[in-house]
């Protein structure tokens, strides 16, 4: 794609979500007039830009004359933010716990199809630490909190697959690794994707059986030794029971899944 292309693209991106902000609670419904005054755009553009917004499902069209409102695709993504922040909100006695008791970052990550994303964390607060912060994302494949989420799914998204093939990843090596945390539950890695760095992640679960994600701690080799990780292996496999007992996880669903 040519540079201009690109940036006629990102331009257009930039005033879609300008038309998007424009509605608020005081402003529902606006006609095409009312968002002229509120973006700077011709008329035509504006109208051409409703039509993309209104083909995805992010923008309705109602009445006569005509006015327009927030659609479905919006709820839905709210909807997403919101349950990522409830969980969030939820688990902070959780990872606090655990923070309290290591001295390492703890953080929780969450599936997004073939990613993981990191919707919550609490960075160590020793001067020799690692942290990726709110927002990372990292393909589900590679890491421990990505692999102890993946190897309860029902099976690797296909992008997923795709991408680990691409960068040289065994498969098999792969399964073998997603087996291991299966037998033993819990992933861990040393040096994968930061030099220096070792993580131990566990899943948790939800109130139907289905993995909900990840809670992992991430530190320095050096404090992070075979007989640490042991112990962190059961606090961390206490806590995360304790979680997935807040998201409604029992014996019974475990079963059912």
């Amino acid at each position: 794609m040519a540079t201009a292309d690109k940036s006629d693209n990102v331009r257009a991106v930039g005033r879609a979500l300008e038309i998007l902000l424009a509605f608020d609670p005081q402003n529902a419904e606006l006609s095409a007039g009312e968002l002229l005054k509120r973006v700077d755009l011709s008329r035509p553009t504006l109208y051409r830009l409703l039509y993309t917004l209104q083909e995805h499902g992010f923008v309705d069209s109602i009445g006569d004359p005509q006015r327009f409102r927030l659609g479905p695709s919006v709820a839905k993504l709210a909807h997403v933010w919101t349950s990522s922040l409830d969980l969030a909100m939820m688990a902070q006695p959780v990872l606090r716990r655990i923070w309290e008791q290591t001295g390492e970052t703890v953080a929780m990550f969450v599936p997004q199809g073939h990613l993981r994303l990191c919707i919550a964390e609490l960075p160590s607060p020793q001067p020799l630490s690692f942290k990726r912060g709110v927002g990372y994302t990292e393909l589900i494949t590679r890491g421990a909190s990505g692999r102890a989420i993946l190897a309860y799914m029902d099976s690797i998204p296909q992008e997923a697959a795709n991408e680990a093939l691409q960068s040289g990843l065994d498969p098999m090596a792969l399964e073998a690794k997603l087996a291991e945390t299966r037998k033993y539950g819990y992933a861990s890695s040393h040096n994968e994707l930061i030099s220096g760095a070792t993580a131990i992640a566990v899943p948790f679960f939800d109130r139907t059986g289905a993995v909900a994600g990840s809670i992992g701690v991430f530190g320095p080799e050096v404090r992070l030794g075979r007989r640490t990780l042991k112990h962190l292996v059961q606090l961390l496999a206490g806590e995360s029971t304790k979680l997935s007992a807040l998201l409604g996880y029992t014996e019974a669903s475990h079963a059912a899944s």
